[in-house]
């Protein structure tokens, strides 16, 4: 049910023919900080549309003449879009990503975040940060490559720069993340 609930409100976020991008991910972590980001990124562009995609089977992005999972190149442009910005959030070295989709329509378009190998022992949404896979380097990936955003991308930029900062001090301080980044859940609204 809880699943249900997601998808909807996350699908009627944008359809193909509307997205101005399309924000994907696999895995648990680069999920969360997906669907954070969207969040984040309707708070910022309420009129932005973005297609969020979670892929569940990474030979799913393969054509069907490579792999028996694979989707038709109509499937997978009618998912990914043939010419849009597509994000995509994994939880292992992006490379992989982008040696699956090369043979796709939409490949030039394709920005990869992932794990680069970077931390120490930190917080757990630090590490998240310091591989650049966190919900704040997924906005400012958004911001980057849809032009339509105007001045508000300039403010929206500045202010998860800010965010990282506070982030920061705040894990310095404290020696763990903020209450809103440990407790985020889709929707819920802190005071």
């Amino acid at each position: 049910m809880a699943r249900k609930r997601i998808e909807s409100k996350a699908s009627d976020f944008g359809t193909v023919a509307q997205a101005a991008c399309v924000v994907a991910c696999c895995g648990d972590v680069p999920t969360l900080e997906t669907l954070a980001a969207v969040e984040l990124l309707r708070k910022f562009f309420p009129e932005l549309k973005v297609r969020v995609i979670n892929v569940v089977d990474l030979m799913k992005l393969q054509p069907q003449s490579e792999h028996p999972h694979g989707l038709s190149d109509k499937d997978f442009d009618a998912l990914f879009t043939a010419g849009k910005p597509m994000i995509f959030a994994y939880h292992g070295y992006p490379w992989l990503i982008h040696r699956l989709t090369y043979r796709r329509t939409n490949h030039g378009n394709l920005h990869v975040r992932g794990y680069k190998e970077e931390g120490t022992t930190s917080t757990p949404f630090d590490m998240v940060v310091m591989n650049d896979l966190d919900r704040l380097h997924l906005v400012a990936d958004v911001i980057d490559r849809v032009p339509q955003l105007g001045p508000k991308a300039a403010y929206a930029k500045q202010a998860i720069r800010d965010k990282r900062i506070e982030h920061k001090q705040y894990i310095a301080e404290h020696g763990q993340d903020q209450p809103e980044i440990r407790t985020w859940k889709w929707g819920l609204r802190l005071p």
